[in-house]
């Protein structure tokens, strides 16, 4: 991979760009996972939505693999790696196809492809071999996880074993770097929040495990946008069918346009600039970058599916009453997903509650659906969206000039401000 500056916001950081042939991969993963949105427009329910949960959680962590394979060992020099990935493509193609057969409880197709998938993962990992990785153990994990599907696709209760699958892979994945058990006599006492963060920030013990910030960064990055996309021809899409080009028309399009925009300026603005800044500081640290990224990103990424649909439905002539929930709960989720609302340091008790108190407001405009038409309910949650914009913008900001070149320090002044405000009370 050619290796280039990414700009963190604190500097520059050497890091390798995400291949072509990624992008291609990301392409056909996102048809598969424009197929579980399209699966909740089909029949709006909230069991349909929480079976579409179960879809993307599966199809997540199968992109997930992949992320960490290129991130890792990929080459895009080398044919043997576009190959692997290319195969991948046919397996997450034939699933996207049978996403609605899953939804109707015949999910055997969609199961079969996950497994064949991780049947190419198991060997992607394995060969070629590169000296001071645990390729076996990751490949053995795949194994497993592909029996797993294998088998599901014949058995009744699939739903279990998915699960099980899919706790085994974010086990042995990002997690192989994990401080081995507490020893003996050591203290019980659970650590604080800036004691857990300062672990994560600490260089991982064997090198060949630290990931590349700038290309997983990019990657996900890459992925929240070709999802933002998948909003956008929603929006495009549904205006273009309304009856005419009256005010509604033009009120859904550009109230559409604009939630997608906003939603871009909440991630790419500060929580992509964060974590990235985060990961890089850390060395690469692979626990952190499973829960910034492979753990962080799924609510957002899958919440961005759910407005999507929410908006689509909003926009028919006859919208379910379950469109603006759709809307709204996405939007919350995505806001809590990405942590705008985060205040840096020890926040006050009244800073938690005016973020708990914004969170709810965001679900409760689904209740203007009773008095107002549909597209003047997408207006209103538009103009709610930039305004949360606004407000995470600065927050955001202070959060980065907090963080400065070293972040153990200033969570090691968290620490030292909890201890002094506790000690009055101790004695």
């Amino acid at each position: 991979m050619t290796e280039v500056d990414v700009d963190t916001g604190g500097g520059p950081a050497h890091g390798k760009r995400v291949g072509w042939v990624e992008l291609y991969f990301d392409l056909v993963f996102v048809f598969a996972v424009g197929q579980v949105a399209h699966g909740i427009v089909a029949d709006p329910h909230w069991m349909r939505a929480a079976t579409a949960l179960g879809l993307f959680a599966t199809l997540w962590w199968t992109w997930i693999g992949f992320a960490v394979l290129y991130n890792r060992r990929g080459d895009d020099s080398r044919a043997a790696d576009r190959l692997f990935v290319l195969a991948g493509t046919i397996p997450c193609g034939i699933a996207a196809t049978q996403a609605h057969h899953a939804f109707d409880g015949h999910p055997a197709v969609f199961a079969a492809a996950m497994a064949g998938v991780r049947l190419i993962l198991a060997a992607a990992h394995r060969w070629p071999a590169r000296p001071g990785l645990d390729q076996s153990r990751i490949s053995w994990g795949y194994l497993v996880s592909a029996a797993l599907f294998g088998v599901s696709a014949v058995v009744p209760h699939t739903w279990a074993l998915w699960v099980f699958a899919l706790l085994g892979e974010a086990g042995f994945l990002l997690l192989g770097d994990r401080r081995g058990r507490r020893r003996r006599g050591e203290s019980r006492e659970r650590p604080s929040p800036a004691a857990q963060w300062r672990v994560l920030l600490k260089s991982p013990r064997d090198p060949n495990l630290a990931v590349d910030s700038a290309h997983l960064a990019e990657r996900f990055g890459l992925f929240m946008i070709l999802l933002l996309g998948e909003l956008v021809i929603t929006v495009g899409t549904a205006a273009l069918e309304r009856p005419a080009d009256d005010v509604t028309y033009w009120a859904s399009l550009i109230a559409g346009l604009v939630m997608a925009g906003a939603l871009w300026w909440l991630y790419f603005s500060s929580a992509a600039r964060i974590y990235e800044r985060l990961l890089d500081l850390s060395g690469g640290n692979p626990s952190l970058a499973y829960s910034l990224y492979a753990v962080g990103h799924f609510f957002p990424a899958f919440a961005l599916l759910l407005i999507a649909a929410g908006v689509n439905l909003s926009l028919h002539e006859s919208p379910p009453q379950a469109a603006a929930w759709f809307t709204t709960v996405g939007l919350t989720m995505y806001l809590a997903g990405t942590r705008v609302f985060s205040v840096p340091g020890r926040p006050r008790w009244y800073a938690s509650v005016a973020r708990i108190s914004a969170l709810a407001a965001t679900v409760c405009l689904a209740f203007l659906s009773r008095v107002l038409p549909a597209p003047a309910v997408i207006s209103v949650i538009a103009v709610w969206a930039v305004l949360t914009t606004v407000v995470a913008a600065g927050i955001r900001h202070r959060t980065l000039d907090s963080l400065g070149d070293d972040p153990v320090a200033f969570l090691r002044g968290i620490e030292e401000e909890r201890q002094r405000r506790t000690r009055p009370s101790e004695s």
